[in-house]
């Protein structure tokens, strides 16, 4: 039996599903394309290539139009892997070692020396850190959240982004996860509360577009088509 139009109208009915505004001044943040998340070989990894890449021309665009870039990494010391309680939970996630490859950011990503890199020890790019600070600092209104895993951190920092303010979009094509049933009910989530699931396509053209608010989408709240996951 086909439950997605029964879901969709529950949805509505509860008044979820709207789009966020767009302000004239986004960033770019890049959650966990470490090795440890993007190279096979490592039990926490997995083959990620398409989003890498796809969040390769998010980058470039994003650098061509002065946006600011931010990458995170799950990183850990001996003392906190002996007594963080979500590794308790997540146990592989102890193999991030500060220091060791696992925590690299994707060298396809050709990150750079003046690009901000969080150093997290949550799922959330906003728990315990200051990218809240320095989002402001540098006048951020909108953030575009690409990376990895869709069901763990990104949808965290989703969240969390929302809630400081930052109106979120994620591009579908830049976002990766482990296995499909968790990225794809992950991204209905976050279309339905919390950000925009767009094209890659879409943010490019934002990336692009002049940052002068006479330019920027209208804030007004639109019901958003749905999305395929």
């Amino acid at each position: 039996m086909d439950h997605e139009p029964e879901t969709a109208r529950v949805y509505d009915r509860a008044g979820f599903g709207h789009s966020v505004p767009r302000g004239a001044r986004p960033a770019v943040v890049v959650v966990d394309f470490s090795y440890g998340f993007t190279d096979p070989s490592y039990p926490t990894g997995a083959d990620m290539t398409a989003p890498v890449l796809a969040t390769a021309q998010l980058l470039a665009a994003a650098r061509s139009a002065g946006a600011p870039v931010v990458f995170t990494t799950i990183a850990y010391d001996p003392g906190q892997v002996a007594g963080l309680m979500w590794l308790r939970k997540a146990r592989g996630m102890a193999a991030l070692e500060a220091g060791s490859r696992l925590v690299e950011i994707d060298a396809r990503l050709d990150p750079r020396p003046d690009e901000h890199l969080v150093v997290k020890t949550g799922a959330s790019a906003f728990f315990g850190t200051g990218l809240a600070t320095y989002l402001v600092s540098r006048g951020v209104d909108t953030v575009v959240v690409a990376g990895a895993t869709t069901s763990g951190c990104v949808r965290a920092t989703v969240v969390d982004a929302v809630q400081y303010g930052f109106p979120p979009l994620v591009p579908r094509d830049c976002v990766a996860d482990r296995a499909p049933e968790p990225h794809g009910a992950s991204l209905f989530d976050i279309d339905e509360k919390y950000g925009d699931v767009v094209d890659l396509a879409d943010v490019l053209d934002y990336l692009t577009r002049p940052s002068d608010p006479d330019t920027a989408p209208s804030t007004t709240t639109e019901p958003k088509p749905e999305v395929s996951v």
